[in-house]
């Protein structure tokens, strides 16, 4: 287990001060504002801890309110909406300076047998063993300019396999834009046999990509073109149990753009094709002037 993913567990593990109220703190590193799947899956390991073991979440819908400060800790107020026998609804509120910056609501639900079909279909895409790295992707992109050198060198907790062009190479050849990005991910380690954990780390894992599919359509990227992004909002459905330190692929769309905002979706398959999670979030796309 590297470095990173032994922090980002450490992150997970939230302190709790109170009943129903949990403390969480961002990594020591110099960023702006506290990245948006850190603060999702935080607040989704504190509502998981007021619930029954035998309750798995199936479903999180969430809003991004404020940047989150990532030099002060978070508190994260759990209220519980319902405890029934079937299902446990919880609302999430996140609080940095008396304010709050992210709320969500979360159900969680009992083993149930039920009728089964699925519609959709993995995209036919490489093995993830026979892709690059993300990180030597853009090291063959942007060489070894300064100003990325360290964030391309640092440990990362994820490994991540682009199966499609990446937004600086759209950027640079517009034929390669799409409004569809196909990316295996999977942790750097074998993992503790805790369904919340991998339903907790595919939520973290959900967020880097989505709003990168959005700019993908429109050939810009971070760091290259006069853009300003950030979620706003972010749902997800988790449909059966998977490990996330297999092998997932991320495949995700952008239907639409426009006024200020476009939308993605997304779909997680294992590497055997099954449909374990669904994703769709909203994300503020500006064009800014230097």
């Amino acid at each position: 287990m590297n470095e990173a993913l032994k922090e980002l567990l450490d992150l997970l593990d939230l302190e709790q001060i109170e009943l129903d109220i949990f403390r969480g703190r961002s990594p020591e590193e110099r960023i702006q504002r506290v990245f948006g799947g850190q603060v999702a899956a935080q607040a989704l390991v504190a509502a998981g801890r007021t619930v029954p073991e035998d309750r798995t979440v199936h479903s999180l819908h969430a809003y991004f309110i404020r940047p989150g400060d990532p030099s002060i800790p978070i508190v994260y107020n759990v209220e519980r909406l319902r405890d029934g026998r079937s299902f446990n609804t919880r609302r999430i509120m996140a609080i940095q300076h008396g304010k709050a910056i992210f709320t969500m609501s979360a159900s969680f639900h009992i083993f149930e047998e039920g009728v089964e079909h699925q519609a959709s279909v993995m995209p036919e895409v490489p093995d993830p063993e026979t892709l690059p790295m993300f990180q030597d992707q853009m090291f063959g992109l942007v060489g070894d300019a300064p100003e990325y050198r360290d964030w391309l060198s640092r440990p990362r907790p994820v490994d991540a396999r682009y199966a499609s062009p990446l937004t600086w190479e759209a950027y640079r050849n517009p034929a390669l834009k799409s409004a569809q990005t196909n990316v295996w991910f999977r942790y750097h380690a074998e993992l503790p046999d805790d369904p919340l954990l991998h339903v907790v780390l595919a939520a973290y894992a959900s967020d880097f990509t989505l709003v990168d599919t959005i700019m993908l359509a429109h050939g810009m990227a971070w760091g290259a073109s006069d853009v300003q992004g950030s979620s706003l909002d972010h749902a997800m459905w988790f449909h059966r149990p998977f490990r996330a330190d297999d092998w997932l692929l991320y495949a995700q769309e952008s239907p639409w753009a426009g006024m200020g905002r476009g939308l993605a979706r997304g779909e997680m398959f294992t590497a055997s094709g099954d449909l374990v999670v669904s994703v769709v979030q909203e994300a503020l796309i500006r064009r800014t002037r230097s």
